[in-house]
Parts: C-alpha cells; sequence; structure tokens
C-alpha cells in the first residue's frame, strides 16, 4: 500500500524537496512556438504530444503487421545502431556551446544578481526582486507574495540528467539497475550519441549495421571488440575518497583572459542559440522521450523502467513513467523570468502592471542584462513595444 504521504504531499511540493534529483522549475507546456508564453499546467494535465495520438496508433498498426510477417526489415542511421555522419559536427558543436554556456553564465552571475524563491522556485534575474504576487507553492502566503533568497545557477539554467546507454541498442535500464548505471546530463548523453567520445562514459560504437526480423534487433556484429580497441582504456582509476574533476561539467571558458563583462553575454547568447538548434538537429534523428507528468528524461530509442515517478497517479502506474516523444525545452528547460526593462531603476516591478511586462528565459534575461542584444526571435515575448504607465495612469485607463 502506497504510504499516505505521498497522496497528501502535492507535486510542486516534491519538486523542491527534491531538489537533488528533479531540477526546480514550474512545469510549462514542451511545444513553444516561439511568439507566446507556453501555458502553464496544472499537476493533473499531461504535457502535449508532439505528434498526434492517431499518428502514434498508425504506426503502432504498421509494426504489428511487419511483427507478424517475420522478414527483415533494413534499418537506418541511427536505427540500426551506426552514427549519422552529418550529425557527428553538429554534436560536438552542441558539447562545446554548452561547455562555453555554462562558463559564460558563472562569469555573468558574479556581477548580476539572481534570486529564487523558496516556496515555489520561480527565479528573478536583477537588483531588486519583483512583487509580481505569482507563488502559488505549497506554504506560500495568503497574498502569493514570494520569499526571495539568494540563487545560483541551478535556478536558470536547471541540470536534467539522464542515464548513460553504453549500448543505445541494448535493454532498458531497469529499477534494480538505478544506482549502478550513471547519470549525466541529458545534453551530453545526446552528444555522446550522436559522436562525441568521452573516456569516462565509454559507449559502444559499431562498424556493421544491426537489422530487425520480426521486430527483433539481431546484431550479426562480435559481442567483444579487440582488447586494444575496448572503451574506456585510458580512463583515470581513482577512489571515492579522491575528488575526481567531471568533464561534462567544466564551467570555465577557454579563454579566461576576457574582462569585458559585454563580451562575455554576447558570447553566451551565441552559444546557447548554437545548442538549442543543435539539440533541434539531433533530436531529429536521435529518439528523446520525457514522462508525460514530471521532468524525467531519457536519452535513446526507449524510455528506462525505473520505477520512481511520482507525479499525478504515480500509484496507477506502479511509479513507472508515461513515455512520449520530448521536445528540445524538456533537455534544456528555458526558465521564464519577468523581463526588467530599466536596470538602472532600483524600483521593482509591481504586480499592478504585470499584464504590460515580458517575459524571457532567464539565460537570455542574465545576458541581456549584461549587454548582448537579444534576437528578435522574443520581440514578442518581451513586449517591450508596450509601454509601461505609471500606477497613477493605470488608475485613469479604460
Amino acid at each position: 500500500m502506497t504510504p499516505p504521504n505521498f497522496r497528501t504531499i502535492s507535486y510542486s511540493a516534491r519538486l523542491v524537496s527534491r531538489s537533488n534529483y528533479w531540477p526546480t522549475f514550474i512545469r510549462h507546456s514542451s511545444v513553444s512556438t516561439g511568439t507566446e508564453l507556453p501555458r502553464k499546467l496544472k499537476r493533473c494535465e499531461r504535457k502535449p504530444w508532439v505528434t498526434s495520438v492517431n499518428e502514434l496508433k498508425r504506426k503502432a498498426r504498421l509494426e504489428r503487421e511487419e511483427k507478424q510477417s517475420a522478414r527483415e526489415q533494413i534499418l537506418r542511421p541511427p536505427e540500426n545502431g551506426l552514427l549519422v555522419k552529418e550529425l557527428i559536427p553538429v554534436a560536438h558543436q552542441v558539447y562545446a556551446a554548452r561547455a562555453e554556456l555554462l562558463g559564460c553564465v558563472s562569469k555573468v552571475a558574479k556581477n548580476i544578481a539572481l534570486y529564487s524563491c523558496s516556496v515555489c522556485g520561480e527565479a528573478h534575474v536583477g537588483h531588486t526582486p519583483h512583487k509580481i504576487r505569482t507563488c502559488d507553492g505549497v506554504g506560500s502566503l495568503n497574498n502569493k507574495e514570494h520569499r526571495w533568497m539568494k540563487g545560483g545557477i541551478d535556478h536558470i539554467l536547471p541540470l536534467v540528467e539522464s542515464f548513460h546507454l553504453y549500448d543505445r541498442l541494448g535493454r532498458a535500464v531497469s529499477h534494480n539497475e538505478q544506482l549502478i548505471v550513471d547519470r549525466i546530463p541529458a545534453v551530453v548523453e545526446l552528444c555522446i550519441q550522436g559522436g562525441v567520445n568521452i573516456p569516462e562514459y565509454p559507449t559502444r560504437r559499431r562498424v556493421f549495421p544491426a537489422y530487425s526480423v520480426a521486430g527483433r534487433i539481431i546484431d550479426f556484429e562480435r559481442r567483444f571488440p579487440k582488447e586494444e580497441d575496448t572503451p574506456g582504456k585510458d580512463i583515470n582509476t581513482s577512489g571515492f575518497w579522491e575528488k575526481r574533476k567531471n568533464p561534462v561539467e567544466g564551467t570555465e571558458s577557454a579563454d579566461a583572459n576576457v574582462v569585458n563583462l559585454r563580451e562575455v553575454a554576447i558570447r553566451g547568447m551565441e552559444s546557447w542559440e548554437v545548442m538549442r538548434s543543435g539539440i533541434q538537429k539531433l533530436m531529429s534523428k536521435y529518439a528523446v522521450h520525457t514522462c508525460g507528468y514530471c521532468p524525467e528524461v531519457q536519452v535513446g530509442p526507449k524510455g528506462h523502467r525505473v520505477r520512481n515517478c511520482q507525479a499525478f497517479k504515480h500509484q496507477m502506474r506502479d511509479g513507472q513513467h508515461a513515455w512520449q516523444e520530448a521536445t528540445v525545452d524538456d533537455l534544456a528547460p528555458p526558465v521564464y523570468v519577468w523581463h526588467v526593462r530599466d536596470l538602472s531603476s532600483r524600483e521593482p516591478l509591481v504586480n499592478d502592471l504585470r499584464r504590460y511586462y515580458g517575459m524571457l528565459p532567464a539565460v537570455v534575461e542574465l545576458f541581456a542584462q549584461a549587454g548582448a542584444r537579444v534576437s528578435g526571435d522574443y520581440a514578442s515575448l518581451m513586449r517591450e513595444d508596450i509601454a509601461v504607465p505609471e500606477l497613477e495612469e493605470m488608475k485613469l485607463a479604460v
């Protein structure tokens, strides 16, 4: 029987209390057009389907018919285990852009204040946190005001992790293997499957393609490679008492001599755009799955079998995730914050004028306050074409 506290504690409260496993950001619709903000999802709502349900049913019928015919099906990369050659440079660009982005964010964050609400997890970029009453977490005040505290990089650029797969065509990670298999950032796992080689996280690179016969993957390649070709031979082993530097978590940029904050912000803005566009290209070929009710992500042809979902009606699924096709926002969540127009003013954004304010992804807002130019794709979200009246003028408006 499920303990009673799992039924009484809401999902938003668990996101805050389990920040070591799930990122603390507000759930929004992962399908955004770029011209308007994604709709905030309720606790009982599922993420929108990327592919329509009718199309999924049609594909399932075709797969059943192919299994019954018991004939050989020729697979194309990456379904056959081989790499997509034209996407290998894109994977390296995304991996380098992510490292550059983390370095730029860490430098700019030293000069621009970051805040986070201790109740709902909402973030704010810039000095003097806003007074907009949008706090709806468990334990919030009656007037919905936020309880601000000093924030960090994790609040504006949340880390989304995925299980690392040595063989992407192998079986899914089981529930008993959740503490054995490494969890790494999902963007890094996508780059590894796209062609980036990291010694600390070896992966199997096939030379001969795999085939599908009656729905089953048949691999004619030799099970164990040669000793000299064994992945992971250059790994520097170290005990748990030694602090080992994780290359995927590096936050220092390659150029450490840059002192101009505006130049760092411009480079960071470019890295953000390159990373998101590269992820979109990789996801067009390499499958990525996400849970329809929680932020869990698994990079690979299928989702894992770890029963750790605590979202809406998880008891009915025995803790299993409701896997569906993921989007770019699931791997690189854009934490939306209120856009501050006048950086010289120390007056906070007020609740009565909230309908005149715009919003931006927190990373974009951070670089914009540092002097970087915002892309025209965010023009409708910033709402800078709308004049913000004074409080006295707002009372006279019809």
